[in-house]
């Protein structure tokens, strides 16, 4: 099957809708603190609705229920971390974020440190940035490629534009009130596999709970002790609570949310109920992985999956018609289209234009540099879509790989800067340095989950600057 002509109209029509409600918010950027952090005027609320859409993508959408799907539930051990996490941010990170006029996270190091760790975490942002992102959307142009038969290299092209424009024109404030809305289209989305799924599996509710049960797919906890595991309990809160340190403490992407707000208070408030809300919905997408099980014990596939994200796809494009796949299509493509873009500008014109080429610019110069490093980021992330697709392992783990390969060096500073006085920016460079050489071993040399990438890049980081600061010669005495 395919989809209906009524099931493109409703992708058309929301991908336009989208892309004219984020270009509206041009109208209020008049300067780069409008462009960049919305004038901090949004409320705690949005925040959180932000931050969820922002760590949900496609990913998320069809990489969730592929785990359940061939697995079981273990995935909710990692988000237990990220509760966790998101107190620990709120008590270690904001306050500091809060106190002065930062346009990015990485301004932070510049002031306690200075110019070299600041630019190094820049740059490992920017880099990381870029392949995490570029992944996430070559994940919607798959789902969109195999629903629609249109190649996915064009399937990117036409979202990584659509994604361009509205960013460039509208900054964060298109981002965030986009994230707002595309949050509750991709949950109802979902909800709406999940009812489609009930009503087609013999016996409906008591079925998936018969068959979830008798194949252990409700599963949770695994208490192993083996790190090539990548969800296990321990994995699941240590390497969780140190992924959400990083991504949500210290990366830009997330950081420029929560400087949108209006005070430490209320960025706090948003950050923390968001990852009650990730939780459920990982719940629900799980769910849905069970749900699609039992579903194909009744109504076997016709072949083979290539692989195991291609299941919730499949089953839109051959189950679901009169315009609720394309719904469900355009739920998955908002899922996707909460781009990085204008926090990578902002790092991009705060923490290199400035300081080094221009530091002089006026606003309306800053402006126009900072629309240009949009265009120029979102043509590298679409460089990046359209390469993945001759990468083999699970879209979910080389996403969250990518970004926890360099992203422990980078917590290690901030953590360093937070809670060790004593250290200078020699030693944080160099516990940085160390960090990124030792994951670079791990990743290359040994078979331990992506889970604890970014535990074990911010210890390493953070043994090597204090013992770098333990060794420094005591000053002299006068």
């Amino acid at each position: 099957m395919s989809l209906s002509p009524l099931d493109y109209v409703v992708i058309g029509m929301y991908l336009v809708a989208i892309t004219a409600f984020g270009s509206w918010f041009a109208r209020y950027q008049k300067t780069t603190r409008d462009y960049f952090l919305t004038g901090r005027t949004v409320p705690w609320w949005a925040i959180c609705f932000t931050i969820v859409a922002t760590e949900t993508s496609t990913l998320t959408f069809i990489g969730i229920p592929a785990q359940a799907y061939g697995g079981n539930m273990a995935f909710l051990q990692l988000a237990m971390g990220y509760i966790i996490g998101r107190v620990l941010v709120s008590v270690l990170f904001i306050p500091a974020y809060f106190r002065g006029d930062l346009f990015t996270s990485y301004e932070l190091l510049q002031r306690r440190f200075g110019t070299s760790v600041k630019t190094l975490a820049a740059v490992i942002f920017l880099i990381t940035r870029s392949l995490a992102d570029g992944i996430r959307l070559f994940t919607t142009a798959l789902v969109i490629a195999v629903v629609t038969q249109v190649p996915v290299t064009w399937v990117v092209i036409v979202l990584g534009a659509a994604m361009i424009v509205y960013t460039m024109r509208g900054g964060v404030s298109a981002v965030i009130w986009t994230d707002v809305v595309q949050m509750f289209v991709y949950i109802a989305g979902a909800a709406a596999i999940a009812v489609a799924l009930l009503n087609r599996i013999p016996g409906g509710w008591a079925e998936v709970l018969s068959v979830g049960r008798e194949t252990g797919r409700f599963a949770v906890l695994d208490l192993s002790l083996d790190v090539t595991k990548a969800y296990t309990l321990w994995a699941g809160l240590l390497g969780g609570v140190a992924l959400t340190l990083a991504t949500h403490g210290t990366d830009q992407f997330l950081v420029q949310r929560l400087l949108s707000a209006r005070s430490a208070r209320e960025a706090s408030r948003g950050l923390i109920l968001s990852g009650f809300i990730v939780f459920a919905q990982f719940v629900l997408f799980l769910i849905i992985g069970v749900m699609l099980y039992a579903f194909y014990l009744h109504a076997p596939l016709a072949q083979p999956l290539a692989r195991a994200d291609q299941i919730l796809p499949i089953f839109v494009v051959n189950e679901l018609s009169n315009g609720l796949a394309g719904f469900i299509v355009a739920a998955i493509v908002a899922a996707a289209l909460s781009p990085s873009l204008n926090a990578m500008a902002a790092t991009t014109v705060s923490d290199f234009y400035l300081p080094y080429v221009n530091p002089g610019a006026d606003q309306a110069t800053q402006m126009r540099v900072s629309k240009q490093a949009t265009v120029a980021w979102g043509i590298v992330q679409l460089a990046v879509a359209v390469a993945a697709q001759w990468m083999e392992r699970s879209v979910l783990d080389a996403g969250l790989a990518v970004l926890g390969f360099a992203s422990g060096a980078v917590l290690g500073a901030f953590l360093l800067g937070t809670l060790a006085p004593s250290v200078t920016e020699r030693d944080t460079f160099a516990g940085m340095a160390a960090g990124l050489i030792v994951m670079t071993a791990v990743w290359w040399a040994t078979a331990i989950a992506f889970t604890w990438y970014v535990l074990i890049g911010s210890v390493t980081t953070c043994l090597i600057a204090l013992v770098s600061s333990r060794a420094r010669p005591a000053p002299a005495v006068a």
